[in-house]
């Protein structure tokens, strides 16, 4: 099984998106295994900010070399940021899925479905079981 970076501060969905909670809002992004298993990102299209998102709906689109994917979300609530320098510069979800490659901030709402999402050792035993 290839390396991936799976920071144990975060929360993680099974469609290999990821959640940091910061105060009032959450931080959305995709996976260091979600990123290299689709190649160099060339493309994201992203809700505006105000949108609801629902947990497990699709919310965006992210597109590869390799392929075209949804974006899901991994809780419920209402888009109060989303990563404009994606726009000019995709590729920073492959340099940095953590950091600068963030995809939007939501606010969650109060049943947002935290509840739901892996920690760092769940999410690890989630991809090693998908690559078997």
């Amino acid at each position: 099984m290839a390396a991936y970076e799976i920071p144990g501060d975060l929360l993680y969905s099974r469609e290999d998106e990821w959640a940091r909670k910061e105060d009032d809002r959450t931080s959305i992004g995709v996976t260091d295994y979600a990123q290299q298993q689709l190649g160099d990102i060339v493309f994201l299209e992203l809700p505006e900010i105000g949108t609801r998102v629902e947990r497990g709906a699709p919310f965006g689109v992210i597109e590869s070399v390799k392929a075209v994917a949804d974006l899901f979300a991994p809780i419920s609530g209402e888009v109060v940021a989303v990563n404009a320098n994606l726009e000019a510069h995709p590729e920073a979800v492959n340099e940095d899925c953590y950091g600068d490659g963030w995809i939007l901030a939501i606010q969650a709402q109060e049943d947002s479905g935290f509840e739901s999402l892996l920690d760092a050792k769940g999410y690890l035993q989630h991809i090693e079981e998908r690559e078997k």
